[in-house]
């Protein structure tokens, strides 16, 4: 069940980045939600807010050598909880989207804008960051207050 979360996950990342790549790159910047929410075309040759900018082969290999580490452990630890399970499946997730773009294209396809007005702007981000960060948060929250 976790696999097909995973390609489940990798496909609609992948399918959004597509349309984002061959809609958004013509236009630039589509208003869902005036001075809030747009869909905005960026190439990120970086990692989270743009860090490690240029850095292809580090992040290709840091990102490969974790992903496997946490597949493995996945595979190994059969009884893990289930959100534990759940939470690791989403980073893998998001990671391997954002992977497939770095090998393929040289950068992440970013296309989702949060912003309020002048006051906040969020970087751009996209399916697989969405997919990371919530995994990420469930593990913590996991990791912080589960009893075992």
């Amino acid at each position: 069940m976790n696999f097909i979360c995973i390609i489940l996950i990798i496909i609609l990342d992948q399918v959004t980045k597509y349309i984002a790549r061959l809609k958004l790159s013509i236009v630039g910047d589509i208003s869902l939600i005036p001075k809030c929410l747009s869909f905005t075309y960026v190439e990120n040759e970086g990692a989270a807010f743009g860090i490690f900018k240029n850095k292809k082969f580090l992040l290709v290999g840091v990102t490969t050598v974790v992903t496997a580490a946490m597949i493995f452990y996945l595979i190994k630890n059969k009884n893990l909880n289930k959100y534990v399970k759940i939470s690791l499946s989403l980073i893998i997730a998001g990671a391997i989207g954002n992977l497939i773009d770095r090998i393929y294209f040289g950068f992440v396809t970013d296309f989702i804008h949060f912003y309020i007005g002048n006051v906040f702007d969020w970087p751009v981000f996209n399916v697989a960051d969405i997919s990371v960060v919530c995994g990420t948060i469930l593990l913590a929250v996991m990791l912080l207050f589960q009893k075992e």
